[in-house]
């Protein structure tokens, strides 16, 4: 979890979550974000500029790091990770500028840390109600470790000596060194305390304020990574989470504790603690409790997906998820069909999806609520299905049902092989990278699914007559069709594959030597080194 310049450590976890959490606000002018942060520097970059701060010529365009904030009154806890992210880059810089052994550089910034981490700590100290013995004594480390390391390089400047400044260079790395330990701990215990403080503002109040107060700071939390998820978790913020959905008297705020919740459960801890309070079982009454709003089945369903993703290796032990998924599976066709919106579809079929993929027996129970003619009938209103997103989870239940040989007979009659084909044809309309992304794996989708339907000669015929074989075909020869994906090329020369053994008169005699007849990983390799110009 621990690394800095190679050999220096600090938090890359809660360095990331502190990147995210500053960059977003540093959009804004930058006079005004001056103004704004003016009386939280002044004392920091009065004693850089009287102490040591050096009149240079080099250009260094990062060297003044500045607290930025877009609005006046900012959240506590925020501008403490802001300042934490700026310290730890400004450890890094340090590190670097020793590797050159810019000792001036060196000693102005270790300055400005210096300054940072008495900002931070009093910052801290200013909001919080109490702080424990053992935080009191990492301030206390850190900052005489801050202090000695601004005298060392103040040393390191005063000797000119090469020979001597060589030796001392170990002293300083390791003295970087303890620095980043001590300040990566202290932000580790700082986080840890927050939790706990939110944690027992929901377990001793029993005010709505007050609990969707610290539900709220939670989220907060659990939005800057997954390192902050795992303290959540191991705090007992499951715990706590699924004690307020069993309380009518919370349900106003069931939708913004359930998305705490999935929040925290991307990480195997949470889903541990989910495991123990019955968590599944809580959710299953929830999406089957026709009392409740949309809004809050919509949140259930995206825990359901969230627990049960195909990324997660640690999903095996939620066996209690098989005793209850034949509710869960019916509630969420049920959101699916009478979604209002676009995003509650999504949230429910992305839960569909997933569950598709954690248990097999999850495609026959699909069957028989007759779900494939319900994903169908939403993807042909485009207010529902209106992403690729939103198609990406439809094609990959079609692609895992079709494994069933029911299921060819409900796909013709949806008028499935239409929607298959047309998903051959996905572009992104933004050129976002999540958006073409995802419109590869529907294309790769799609394609899969047809080639498994394909073995039933009445889906080959209506592929076939639908003008298939010829868009697998340019999906196979042109690398642009497919933005260059393998996993699509894949896919469609097995479609291709399957569909010219139905019908082996659709190809040319061209394409069937080349993407038919060989090895398929010949063919691969023949459509993977074609230049655009050769289709």
């Amino acid at each position: 979890l621990f690394s800095l310049a190679g050999s220096h450590h600090i938090c890359g976890s809660v360095k990331n979550a502190l990147w995210k959490s500053v960059m977003h606000l540093m959009q804004v002018d930058s006079v005004q974000r001056w103004m704004e942060d003016l009386k939280l520097m002044t004392d920091c970059e009065c004693m850089c500029i009287l102490q040591s701060k050096p009149i240079s010529i080099e250009k260094d365009e990062q060297n003044e790091l500045i607290l930025s904030s877009q609005y006046s009154t900012c959240d506590n806890l925020q501008l403490l990770l802001k300042r934490a992210w700026i310290i730890s880059t400004e450890l890094t810089r340090i590190a670097q500028k020793l590797e050159k052994n810019r000792w001036q550089r060196v000693h102005s910034m270790t300055v400005r840390v210096n300054c940072h981490v008495h900002s931070m700590i009093n910052e801290y100290n200013t909001f919080t109600r109490s702080s424990s013995q053992e935080m009191h004594q990492l301030e206390k480390l850190l900052i005489d470790k801050c202090s000695e390391f601004t005298a060392f390089t103040e040393r390191c400047l005063q000797t000119e000596d090469e020979e001597i400044l060589k030796s001392m260079k170990s002293c300083v790395n390791e003295t970087l060194t303890t620095i980043a330990q001590y300040f990566g701990q202290l932000i580790e215990l700082v986080l840890t305390q927050e939790a706990q403080n939110l944690l027992r503002q929901i377990e001793l109040s029993g005010s709505l304020y007050v609990t969707e107060s610290a539900v709220s700071g939670l989220f907060s939390l659990a939005q800057e990574g997954a390192h902050l998820c795992r303290i959540i978790a191991k705090e007992g913020g499951v715990v706590a989470l699924f004690k307020i959905c069993r309380q009518d008297c919370f349900r106003c705020i069931y939708p913004q504790t359930l998305r705490t919740l999935a929040s925290i459960c991307c990480v195997e801890e949470g889903i541990h603690q989910l495991e123990k309070v019955d968590g599944i079982l809580c959710l299953a009454d929830i999406l089957t409790d026709t009392s409740h709003s949309e809004a809050t089945h919509a949140e259930a369903a995206a825990v359901i997906a969230q627990i049960t993703s195909p990324h997660l290796t640690f999903t095996q032990h939620l066996s209690s998820f098989l005793e209850n998924m034949e509710e869960i599976v019916t509630a969420l066709v049920k959101l699916c069909q009478e979604a209002s919106s676009a995003e509650v579809f999504l949230l429910a079929s992305a839960a569909l999806a997933n569950i598709t993929f954690f248990d097999t027996m999850a495609c026959e129970i699909l069957l028989q609520l007759n779900a494939i003619k319900i994903l169908l009938a939403a993807c042909s209103d485009k207010h529902i299905v209106d992403t690729p997103y939103s198609r990406d989870q439809v094609v990959t239940i079609l692609a895992n049902m079709s494994v069933l040989d029911q299921c060819a007979s409900e796909i013709i009659q949806g008028n499935g092989v239409q929607l298959l084909m047309e998903m051959l044809s996905e572009k992104s309309s933004s050129g976002n990278a999540a958006e073409v992304a995802a419109c590869e794996r529907v294309q790769q989708k799609s394609a899969v699914t047809l080639a498994r339907l394909s073995r039933d000669p009445e889906v080959a015929d209506a592929a076939v007559k639908l003008s298939c074989i010829p868009r697998l075909i340019k999906l196979c020869r042109s690398p642009t069709e497919r933005n260059n994906s393998d996993s699509v090329l894949v896919a469609c020369l097995a479609a291709l594959r399957r569909l010219a053994v139905m019908s082996p008169d659709a190809l040319e005699e061209s394409d069937f030597q080349q993407l038919v007849k060989p090895r398929l990983v010949d063919s691969f390799l023949l459509c993977t080194n074609m230049e655009e110009s050769f289709v």
